[in-house]
């Protein structure tokens, strides 16, 4: 199979649209892969980008204007006229045109599902109401329900009728006239069976669900741990409102792993891509934890003048400053991430704290011990100190990496008890927070060996 080239079709497109060959693009386009010609799309300017997508039948163009990214699908609903804008939105299945609504302007969202059909409306604002973050913002209210006094002939030919219009036919949700969830049939059992089969006899009653308020990182790890194509989605009164597929579970983990990588370089979330982020707009994610850490980083100073005269006595003492705060921060980050990551993964809880410690206590000592080890032989063979020094700069070693792991490892605990986001504690500010730290336990160390 040939490797998909951009450049090389997006040459492709924009010569057949200078020579205006619109039926050979329009067919050039249908076959292609939808995921492809949408990466084509965004790499072209934005004329081109719309002409082209004029030139799409109704049912591609929904299907690849899904795909774009958020500032692509801005600038083609705003250009489209309020009739060809509204013909995209009903084609868009209603999670994803929920998703392209909440980002666009009030105005504009008005005038869009004005000229929407009513039952599309009815979706959208559904959707929309649900909070950030949770299984009915990200959910789709289109799928197969099935009743349970149905044979398998009319569950085929219901599947038959409304089959196009639903995210998933693979799994079919079985509802009562009140529609409560009374159990799920995979298509393959509808084919098997003979046709006279009733539905309540053939379907998997076991069903696991999650509700309209579960938030997007329990969706995901729900599916990690049944190996889900779609969970179903329910509401406070155990009604089935919509189901979470697994390519939404993918947007969700992008996301939710993009977010707590920027949390953990000091980095306020955004959901732009790097490059359509603006100039003002990365400043102002950025400088508001520069500014926090500088003006913590000032108590790492106070703690060294503090200490200027036993400096002044032992001036060695300082060469050892910055390897000292940097192996207590990395020992921290190491401890934080670990914690984070299993944190978000569901792997660990906050009652295991106590076994989270234990075991970063023991961590902890083995590497500090390990690491003084090296730094005594290095200390006395190739720096040539007293050795009253070494042991100074070694059991500040051991101390500041055990006393890190305890911090850092907790310090996540508490803040994922808290309902914060875990990540927040292993940026810079934890390391800010254990250089600190590290130098107290030296200079106190220092005091009490050297007499200071």
């Amino acid at each position: 199979m040939e490797e998909f080239n951009v450049e090389k079709e997006l040459d492709s497109f924009r010569n057949l649209l200078k020579n205006k060959q619109y039926a050979g693009l329009r067919g050039k386009a249908q076959d292609m892969n939808d995921a492809d010609l949408a990466a084509v799309m965004e790499a072209m300017e934005d004329e081109d980008m719309l002409k082209m997508f004029r030139l799409f039948p109704k049912e591609l163009a929904a299907d690849v204007f899904a795909l774009l990214d958020v500032e692509s699908q801005q600038y083609i609903i705003t250009s489209l006229s309020e009739k060809e804008a509204g013909a995209i939105i009903d084609n868009l299945y209603a999670d994803d045109a929920a998703d392209l609504l909440e980002e666009m302007p009030a105005n504009v969202v008005k005038k869009l599902l004005s000229n929407a059909r009513p039952e599309t409306r009815n979706d959208i604002n559904h959707l929309l109401q649900y909070p950030d973050d949770s299984a009915g913002s990200v959910m789709t209210v289109e799928f197969v329900d099935l009743m349970e006094n149905m044979t398998v002939k009319e569950a085929i030919e219901r599947i038959r009728d409304i089959g196009m219009d639903s995210e998933t036919v693979n799994i079919c949700y079985v509802l009562n006239a009140k529609r409560f969830l009374l159990g799920t049939v995979a298509l393959r059992y509808l084919v098997i069976n003979d046709s006279d089969k009733l539905i309540g006899d053939i379907m998997h009653e076991d069903v696991v669900s999650c509700n309209t308020s579960t938030d997007q990182e329990e969706v995901a790890h729900i599916f990690q741990k049944y190996d889900f194509e779609a969970l179903p989605v329910v509401d406070k009164e155990n009604r089935m409102v919509g189901i979470i597929t697994v390519d939404d579970v993918l947007d969700i983990m992008e996301r939710e792993t993009t977010e707590d990588f920027e949390r953990m370089s000091a980095i306020i979330p955004s959901d732009k891509p790097y490059l359509k982020t603006g100039v003002i707009e990365t400043w102002k994610k950025r400088f508001p934890w520069l500014l926090l850490l500088m003006i913590s980083a000032t108590f790492t100073g106070k703690i060294i003048t503090g200490f200027e005269s036993a400096l002044s006595k032992y001036i060695v003492l300082s060469s050892y400053i910055p390897m000292l705060m940097d192996t207590g921060g990395n020992s921290g980050a190491q401890a934080s991430t670990e914690v984070v990551r299993a944190l978000s993964l569901g792997q660990i809880e906050f009652h295991d704290m106590l076994k989270i410690v234990w075991k970063e206590m023991r961590v902890g000592v083995m590497c500090g011990i390990t690491l003084s080890v090296a730094c005594f032989a290095k200390a006395m063979i190739i720096d040539h100190v007293p050795l009253t020094i070494a042991i100074t700069v070694c059991l500040t070693v051991v101390c500041a990496v055990f006393v890190a792991k305890i911090i850092a490892s907790t310090l996540a605990l508490l803040v994922s008890k808290a309902k914060l986001d875990p990540a927040v504690v292993a940026s810079p500010m934890l390391t800010t927070i254990i250089d600190a730290i590290s130098l107290l336990v030296y200079f106190s160390i220092a005091t009490a060996i050297l007499q200071l």
